[in-house]
């Protein structure tokens, strides 16, 4: 039987990074791709943080994973509404159309 070590846990993290930025530099129409893209970079990088921490046991990197999450639920709530309110007043979420608006 294989152990999971921390070089599986690396090279996951590696793969949802890299697919994260890929789904930013390929896609600049579609804001709901963008917003999903940047949850897989954060999701990455507590993957890395969780696999570091049980690696050196340590639970700081746990800690900080925790509030990595928390902005992450924020930055999807705020991004969510600010979506409703540009789909409303312009009837689509093209990314081009985000310089016309005034606040």
């Amino acid at each position: 039987m294989i152990d999971i070590g921390l070089g599986h846990y690396l090279g996951v993290a590696a793969i949802l990074f890299t697919i994260g930025v890929f789904g930013i530099f390929v896609n600049r129409k579609n804001v709901i791709i963008l917003l999903m893209s940047v949850e897989l970079i954060l999701l990455a990088v507590n993957i890395n943080l969780v696999a570091f921490s049980s690696h050196l046991g340590d639970l700081a990197g746990q800690v900080f994973a925790m509030f990595v999450l928390t902005v992450a639920a924020a930055e999807a709530a705020v991004g969510l509404a600010i979506l409703v309110v540009f789909f409303r007043n312009r009837g689509d979420i093209a990314v081009e159309g985000v310089n016309l608006m005034k606040g």
